[in-house]
């Protein structure tokens, strides 16, 4: 009878714990009811708005809000430019030390999103869910990046404002940085100063 009811206990202690875990998805308390938030970013060439589509990329969306929410991406650096190609931000400081990151989330690349111009997609390593918190902005309908025999890059928003501070981004001059060892870091740094949840609208 002990044995039972210990096992009993058991089984009720991991319900309980995967139930929580599944309630606690990362950013889906933030306007919850908004299935397309929108976030505004201060940068060092300008202001943009970004439209998420949490209707198509919930989990991408919510969990990119809420490193927004706390200030994550506030002092950032946009540290890979490729004209005609993308503007990658979200992992590192001015220093170029990197950013610490939550888990992983599940590639949502099927979700009927192209990397099209001026989309917002995750950017990950070679295993298909090791996207985090590092993004990119598509400055050309790069049809690559778009799932086909293999995984893509998930799209999950897009530039519904600012795209001219983009095209001015893509323009700045670039050099190898040995730190990150990407050949394609601005020879100056190009901040995203700040990253705000805007208030929904009424």
């Amino acid at each position: 009878m002990i044995k039972l009811t210990f096992t009993f206990f058991m089984l009720a202690v991991l319900s309980f714990g995967l139930v929580a875990d599944t309630q606690k998805q990362p950013g889906e308390n933030i306007q919850k009811d908004n299935y397309y938030p929108l976030v505004k970013f201060e940068t060092s060439m300008g202001d943009l708005v970004i439209e998420l589509n949490r209707r198509k990329a919930p989990a991408t969306a919510n969990n990119f809000l809420s490193y927004v929410k706390r200030g994550e991406f506030d002092n950032t650096l946009f540290h890979r430019v490729i004209p005609d190609y993308i503007i990658q931000g979200g992992g590192y400081d001015p220093e170029y030390q990197e950013k610490k990151a939550s888990r992983s989330i599940i590639n949502e690349s099927g979700n009927g999103l192209k990397n099209n111009i001026y989309s917002v997609a995750m950017a990950r390593e070679d295993d298909p869910h090791s996207a985090k918190r590092q993004f990119f902005f598509n400055m050309k309908d790069n049809n690559n990046l778009d799932p086909g025999k293999t995984w893509g890059y998930t799209v999950f928003g897009s530039v519904i404002d600012g795209t001219d501070v983009l095209d001015k981004m893509a323009l700045v001059e670039t050099e190898y940085k040995a730190l990150i060892r990407f050949q394609d870091a601005p020879k100056k740094n190009v901040l995203l100063i700040a990253a705000t949840v805007l208030p929904e609208p009424e």
